[in-house]
């Protein structure tokens, strides 16, 4: 295909999550020329999520730029939230192109140009917005590569009796779980810890543990998977290894943010295991002028960290700063 002609912007987006959209919103506002580019489709990680899906927080908490979220339940649900989101990304004409990957950013004497699979540009800021679904972290076991393995949950129809295991102890393990359970599926949870996971929801947690003490699911704590064979799962257990039968594995050990991607940028990460990436918590600004930082990317590994409700606000940071910054160049 070939590239369309340098475009320039005083602001380009990567990722077209809620937080891009946030910043989107902030720029227009602000007068700011922008261009949001998204590989996948509008709010690409929430499209991915399960379908039954339902958020911790209430619709008022993942309203951006004071835009209603009116949800007929008190915690809204997938399906809710994107459209949401498409709601106020249509009805705000905001620039975005979906389905256009970011190759490379190349830092020049005066900003930076932005080379897509699609089109080239030449901008003056970036704001990196690009969340962390996108890569699962790996259990690094043989077979995991089989087409039975999984590290994303959409739906239990699928699983309906058939012996799948649930690898994790956090709310997507706990979610999928049960519902696989539910559709009449036979349920083995492995989790490494001793319990499970400490920020299940409230509401879900004594579900889960009811459903284990019944024998309903079975649990196997402080335990990993060390082999995954086409009809049988190796185990590591404290009461030595095991082997279970098994259809599917679904691995839900969590995701991680593209940190050669932010590497690639200049971005200098924490050696210390976090990956956390450095920027100014004033202005989001990272170690790379002109270049910010915005949602769960800033965590690094720490993904638990920030979310919407307590990271819409870094895009209002950002876009005065950056306001503030062009302005001053201008006078």
């Amino acid at each position: 295909m070939k590239k369309e002609k340098t475009k320039q912007f005083d602001v380009l987006i990567i990722g077209a999550g809620p937080i891009g959209i946030a910043s989107a919103l902030q720029c227009a506002q602000r007068g700011l020329d922008y261009v949001v580019l998204e590989k996948g489709t509008l709010t690409n990680s929430l499209y991915n999520y399960p379908l039954n899906m339902r958020f911790f927080s209430t619709s008022e908490k993942l309203e951006i730029n004071d835009i209603p979220f009116i949800s007929s339940n008190p915690k809204p649900n997938r399906d809710e939230a994107l459209e949401y989101y498409r709601r106020v990304a249509s009805s705000n004409k905001l620039n975005i192109r979906l389905y256009e990957k970011v190759e490379r950013v190349e830092k020049k004497d005066t900003g930076f140009k932005v080379v897509s699979d699609k089109a080239s540009y030449d901008v003056l800021n970036v704001i990196v917005s690009t969340g962390f679904y996108d890569i699962p972290k790996m259990l690094d076991v043989p077979g995991e590569s089989l087409p039975k393995v999984t590290h994303y949950f959409k739906e239990a129809h699928p699983y309906v009796m058939q012996k799948t295991i649930v690898v994790g102890a956090s709310n997507s393990a706990v979610d999928a779980a049960l519902e696989i359970w539910r559709k009449g599926g036979e349920v083995t949870m492995v989790i490494r810890g001793p319990q499970i996971g400490e920020r299940v929801k409230y509401w879900v947690r004594p579900d889960i543990e009811n459903r284990i003490k019944e024998g309903s699911i079975k649990a196997i704590f402080n335990a990993e998977i060390t082999e995954i064979r086409e009809n049988e799962v190796d185990l590591q257990t404290p009461d030595g290894p095991a082997t279970i039968e098994n259809d599917f594995v679904i691995a839900l050990t969590g995701y991680r943010p593209n940190f050669k991607f932010l590497e690639s940028l200049g971005i200098e990460l924490a050696k210390d295991g976090t990956y956390l990436p450095s920027y100014n918590p004033t202005t989001m600004e990272s170690n790379v002028k002109g270049i910010y930082l915005a949602g769960v990317i800033c965590g690094g590994t720490e993904t638990h960290k920030w979310f919407i409700e307590n990271s819409r606000i870094h895009a209002e940071i950002i876009t005065k700063h950056i306001a503030e910054t062009i302005n001053t160049r201008q006078t």
